[in-house]
């Protein structure tokens, strides 16, 4: 039962890598943007995240050429607007504190990318007490150390404390979880498992509970089309060591994308506007392509997947 699942996903992925590299010129920094970043929500986040998709269709072997081809050049255009890295290496110099040059920077090393300055700063900062020591909520501190993992770094992490200091697992009441709380626990799960390319890397007590709750978590916000949420935890599914992929909630996603690949956030009309269309939807479409993507590549690479 994996073609049905296998084949919906990789129409996912493949159509929304499609409208993001079709749109690609829409997401570029204004030229005169420096290490500062006065919005880094508007264009800066979004271009990480678009390199995030494209890190993953080209580690997981299961993407097609056309997807891979595609995947590079979405990599390849982040990179320029960052500068070849240089943009990056000045945030994390000028901001010691700062996580996201990291994390962003993370993306590209896992597909080769490699910034001299930034990887001597990223071993230096990893020996500083006030790095190590920043408070950040749990789940990014599990985003930090995974990165920092990606990028060759040594933060001495403790995966496992780190995992119990969030709310998944705590195995908090399931009935309990709200919207927040529901994102930061798609993120405990991405980070401990490396969106699904270290699944053993989640503890078993925790891909139990999810095993129980995830289906009814979906089911709730489909029903009020939640599509970036639904497609989320529909990534958690995917990076658990069985994965949970229902064929249904892969037909539901499939059916609420726009055949030009654009995959609508919520229920809300889609404005009319390009550029407006491009920044309402443009993480939901990263999401869509990192849900594909990993879904294709777990459900090819395992046979004891529940409900594929």
């Amino acid at each position: 039962m994996t073609a049905p699942v296998t084949s919906t996903a990789h129409r996912i992925a493949t159509r929304a890598l499609g409208w993001l590299h079709t749109h690609r010129a829409r997401a570029g920094l204004p030229a005169d943007t420096t290490a500062d970043l006065g919005d880094p929500n508007s264009v800066y986040k979004p271009l990480g995240e678009t390199a995030l998709a494209g890190s993953l269709v080209l580690r997981d072997a299961a993407a097609g050429s056309t997807d891979k081809r595609i995947a590079k050049e979405l990599l390849d255009h982040s990179w320029a607007q960052f500068r070849q890295g240089d943009l990056l290496y000045e945030r994390q110099l000028r901001h010691q504190l700062m996580t996201d040059p990291l994390e962003t920077y993370a993306h590209f090393a896992r597909s080769g990318y490699h910034h001299e300055g930034m990887a001597r700063l990223l071993r230096h900062n990893a020996g500083l007490a006030s790095v190590r020591a920043a408070e950040v909520v749990p789940n990014r501190r599990l985003a930090i150390a995974n990165a920092a993992r990606l990028a060759g770094v040594d933060l001495g992490t403790d995966w496992d404390a780190l995992a119990r200091a969030t709310w998944l697992g705590a195995a908090a009441e399931p009935w309990a979880i709200d919207w927040m709380t529901a994102y930061a626990m798609t993120h405990t799960v991405f980070h401990l498992t490396d969106w699904g390319g270290r699944p053993e890397g989640l503890p078993v007590e925790m891909a139990g509970y999810l095993t129980t709750w995830l289906p009814v978590w979906i089911d709730i916000w489909r029903e009020v089309s939640q599509w970036d949420l639904v497609a989320e935890l529909m990534i958690v599914g995917a990076c658990l060591e069985e994965p949970l992929c229902d064929p249904e909630s892969w037909a539901a996603l499939a059916a609420v994308q726009h055949e030009d690949g654009l995959m609508p956030r919520d229920g809300e009309p889609v404005a009319e506007d390009e550029q407006q269309r491009f920044v309402d939807h443009q993480h939901t479409a990263v999401v869509a392509a990192v849900a594909g993507c990993v879904a294709v590549a777990r459900t090819l690479t395992t046979t004891g997947g529940t409900g594929t």
